[in-house]
């Protein structure tokens, strides 16, 4: 993602638990767009900032700079890495309901949950291409998700409104829209899917 985005033109603020120094690489290859800081520092430096972790350390998140921003929600629930959280495994909540209870301030928005990150490379394309893919995008802020949708699209993706985050769930793993609808994991090209596909993925959701 953050390839694609200093492909477009955004300044891109990298972060990860074991300290800037060890991006020092990966910056130096994305180029001058891109630089890296603390959680905190990125946190605080995005207009949007993008959510990619365990979803067990959720609650490690700095809530205090991400008020006000939208934040995307990448994460994914495994009960066998994360451990059981009762509320998830009953369906009571979703992983994204319980971010955003903990970023109270802030308007998650979840997206690029469902799509394995080398097809997310390879398969980006410019708005009015034949074969640009779509991705499910779920929130409660219609803002903050119309601001999501601006950034997927200058990065190559057009976007399904797939509800809010209490809908969520139609995007998780295990659901027809994670994964497939992309191909295969083996194909690192990937398969585009349109909007028509990715409807239908989501109307196939079940519980």
């Amino acid at each position: 993602m953050a390839r694609l985005s200093v492909g477009a033109g955004h300044q891109v603020v990298l972060s990860n638990s074991r300290g800037p120094a060890t991006l020092a690489d990966l910056v130096a290859d994305l180029g001058p767009l891109a630089s890296a800081g603390t959680g905190e520092e990125a946190a605080a430096a995005g207009d949007i900032v993008v959510v990619s972790i365990p979803f067990r350390a959720y609650l490690s998140l700095p809530a205090g700079p991400l008020a006000g921003k939208a934040v995307l929600d990448t994460c994914n629930y495994y009960p066998e890495r994360d451990g059981h959280i009762a509320a998830l495994d009953d369906g009571t909540e979703t992983s994204s309901e319980l971010l955003q209870r903990h970023l109270a301030g802030a308007d998650v928005v979840k997206v690029f949950n469902n799509i394995f990150y080398k097809h997310l490379g390879s398969l980006a394309r410019p708005a009015g291409a034949a074969d640009r893919s779509y991705l499910p995008i779920a929130g409660d802020n219609a803002d903050a998700k119309a601001e999501a949708a601006r950034f997927i699209d200058s990065i190559g993706y057009g976007v399904v409104d797939a509800g809010d985050l209490g809908d969520s769930w139609r995007q998780e793993p295990g659901t027809p829209v994670y994964g497939p609808p992309y191909g295969s994991f083996s194909d690192e090209a990937g398969t585009p899917a349109g909007e028509a596909v990715i409807r239908e993925a989501l109307s196939k959701a079940s519980r």
